[in-house]
């Protein structure tokens, strides 16, 4: 009787045999199969592709980088296309690494890890795209045109020294706004953010709106003379400067020639610091002091002879020439006899004007610009810098600019310029006028305000006399309008 048991074991053997044979092929064609895809754990531009197809890939990837950004706006929703600002996917780059990441691995090898279950390490392909910083700052600033409140400026009330009170406003701020836009556009979730809103400070009226409104007072206070005002902003230089005669315009090139009566007396007081180091003796600051707060002509005369006993009024007026000031000058002593010490009467661009004639006075000149030049030129030496520094390096120190500013702020007369600030501001100023006839009046000075420093130099002549109420009154509230426009009301 023969025996099965070799031919059973022989027959498992083979069966066995095949079976592995056949779930070899089996992983092998699941591997294939799996090969034939992204590896899994693999991230492109952060959005996981790991299982999925080269066009699965892609179509997952534009599915979610064409996903509208939320963009608030305070509590406004809007919605932002990526294509609108020129935004686009580098898939043919992206993917391409994709490709080298599913085929980079041997294939042997890769098949020995997948028997094994050892997956690979994740992998990330980073973004690459672009968009157009202009189509962005384009849809920016439709949105800022659609939801902003920008800030309204003080506005000038006509015929009055006032301003309607500024509105602050709110805008968006677009540098801000692109960087973050620019930052989501990169993400692929979460796609949304606060746009930056920043507080929009209601400016201050332009000096274009200043002068039509100091024109508008010289009108209404029906002042048919001649009006000559000079502004500067100490804080940016800027300037204005206009000459308003019979109500109409006329040129400031060359300056109007006026008669500069006590005004002169800053550049007495310039000259004599330019000579004499601080500190003074205790005359000179009692000089000094009642030439500018009394309008002492005496006192005037006495500090001009400590310069030089015989010429002195003509040493002042060198030192106004050294620093620009053409035509501005003194030439005689205030007390008689009334005859200029260099034996001739200056000429200068502003006395020679044949259209306008202040009929000015031969031996004391000045114009509102250059007395204002001079006011500014005493701040900035003040501050450590400025024309006279540079002049008189050796002569004039800021110390003696202070003591110069503070001097002219003792100054209190109550009216003028002064009368148009607040109670309390600061007005470092000479003015002047003449009498019998009262034909000119004038103030100049430097007026400390919480809105800015400035100077503001006024000069009024008319042919006819001047009543002194109505004529005050006109500089103050000039003085007023250039003080509100530099502080204007704010709601």
């Amino acid at each position: 009787m023969r025996k099965s048991g070799p031919n059973i074991l022989r027959w498992v053997s083979i069966g066995l045999l095949l079976a592995a044979v056949a779930l070899f092929f089996y992983e092998l064609l699941a591997f294939s199969r799996k090969r034939a895809r992204m590896p899994e754990g693999l991230a492109v531009a952060g959005v996981p592709v790991g299982g999925l197809s080269q066009s699965g890939a892609l179509e997952k990837l534009l599915q979610v980088y064409s996903t509208p950004i939320e963009i608030m706006y305070d509590d406004q929703l809007i919605q932002l296309n990526p294509a609108s600002v020129g935004f686009r996917l580098d898939t043919e780059v992206m993917l391409a690494a994709a490709e080298l990441e599913r085929t980079g691995t041997d294939f042997w090898s890769g098949f020995w890890d997948f028997l094994w279950n050892r997956p690979g390490d994740p992998t990330a392909i980073p973004l690459r795209a672009d968009y157009s910083p202009v189509q962005l700052e384009f849809t920016l600033r439709d949105i800022a045109a659609r939801y902003d409140q920008p800030s309204l400026p003080a506005e000038p009330i006509p015929g009055s020294p006032s301003f309607t009170p500024g509105k602050p406003g709110r805008v968006l701020d677009i540098s801000r706004a692109e960087e973050l836009i620019a930052e989501v556009l990169q993400v692929p979730y979460n796609r949304r953010l606060t746009l930056p809103i920043v507080p929009d400070a209601a400016p201050r009226p332009t000096f274009e709106t200043l002068e039509i409104l100091l024109k508008q007072n010289i009108d209404v206070a029906d002042f048919d003379g001649l009006a000559v005002i000079y502004l500067v902003d100490l804080r940016t230089g800027e300037k204005l400067h206009f000459a308003y005669y019979e109500n109409q315009d006329i040129p400031t090139e060359p300056d109007i020639a006026f008669t500069a009566a006590s005004t002169i007396k800053i550049g007495i007081a310039t000259a004599f610091i330019r000579f004499f180091d601080q500190p003074l003796d205790p005359e000179a600051d009692r000089l000094l002091s009642e030439m500018i707060t009394l309008s002492g002509n005496a006192p005037a005369d006495w500090l001009m002879e400590r310069v030089d006993n015989e010429t002195g009024p003509l040493i002042v007026s060198e030192t106004l020439n050294e620093i620009g000031l053409e035509n501005s000058f003194i030439v005689a002593w205030y007390h008689p006899p009334p005859i200029p010490l260099s034996g001739i009467y200056p000429q200068t661009p502003g006395n020679q004007r044949v259209d306008i004639n202040t009929d000015p006075d031969p031996l004391n000149q000045t114009t509102a610009s250059e007395i204002g030049m001079l006011l500014g030129d005493i701040y900035d030496c003040a501050k450590g810098g400025g024309t006279l520094v540079a002049v008189f390096p050796d002569q004039i120190s800021q110390d003696e600019c202070v003591i110069l500013i503070n001097l002219l702020a003792q100054n209190d007369i109550g009216v003028l310029i002064e009368a148009g600030v607040p109670e309390g501001t600061r007005v470092a100023h000479k003015h002047g006028w003449t009498s019998s006839p009262l034909d000119m009046v004038s103030d100049a000075g430097v007026v400390f305000s919480p809105g800015g420093d400035y100077v503001l130099s006024i000069f009024l002549w008319n042919e006819q006399e001047m009543i002194w109420d109505p004529t005050k009154n006109l500089v103050a509230g000039l003085s007023q309008a250039v003080y509100n426009y530099f502080n204007p009301p704010i709601e």
